[in-house]
């Protein structure tokens, strides 16, 4: 039976002992029924894996003796996805939640001419990312950003850059334009789609236009999709 995973975003490696907080105290005892003696894994976010034991089933605050702890690999290579979000709350958190769990390792928030929701509950969005990391067994969270303009993120010029429009002009698939192995950011637009002007100016900047389908798809669909391609030519 696999340990269950829990976050420790304050444990360093080298500590000795950990005390997790009232949440997943509670969570780790009176959930999973989890008892002093039980082992346990932790996880930083930042890539270390802690073997734990219990020392303390206290409800509130759960005391765990580190064990052991290793870094695992940096995911490579590094994929992120700039998405214009939407004012349906409930989709973009699922979005988020499955961009986790394919292993997107960040998620930036697109400024559009037509973005609808520009203000985020980051704390929010952030436990989201917590907890489909630790679903989902990585060692990494993914980075959720800020909110970034498009005039200013078209100026990105690491690795591969593709953005995924609908206006009628020659693209090529995501799978059959896309390199394995190459950091790779990739835009979905907003409800509405990107501005012809906007398209032009990601074009100007050396974006790859590209299509993910034959089918039109709602945005929080779309960022799904691409990072499942994203994924797939990364295999």
């Amino acid at each position: 039976m696999e340990l269950p995973v829990f976050y420790a975003k304050d444990l360093q490696p080298g500590d000795g002992f950990y005390t997790m907080d009232e949440p997943t105290s509670k969570y780790c005892i009176q959930v999973l029924r989890k008892e002093k003696g039980d082992a346990v894994l932790l996880a930083d976010g930042r890539g270390y894996r802690y073997e734990a034991r219990i020392t303390d089933d206290h409800r509130k605050k759960c005391v765990v003796q580190i064990q052991t702890y290793a870094l695992t690999p940096t995911p490579a290579p590094q994929l992120r996805i700039a998405i214009a979000f939407t004012k349906h709350a409930p989709r973009m958190e699922w979005f988020l939640e499955k961009a986790v769990e394919i292993g997107i390792q960040e998620i930036i928030p697109l400024v559009t001419h037509r973005t609808e929701k520009e203000k985020l509950k980051m704390e929010r969005l952030e436990n989201i990312l917590v907890s489909a990391m630790l679903q989902s067994r990585q060692w990494y969270l993914p980075r959720l950003t800020e909110p970034e303009p498009f005039e200013k993120l078209v100026s990105w010029h690491a690795g591969q850059r593709f953005i995924a429009h609908c206006l009628p002009e020659n693209k090529s698939h995501l799978l059959d334009a896309m390199q394995p192995a190459v950091d790779t950011l990739l835009l979905v637009g907003p409800e509405g789609d990107f501005t012809p002007e906007e398209v032009a100016l990601g074009l100007q900047n050396g974006f790859k236009p590209i299509s993910l389908g034959n089918t039109r798809l709602r945005t929080e669909t779309a960022g799904v999709v691409a990072c499942t391609l994203m994924a797939a030519v990364n295999r």
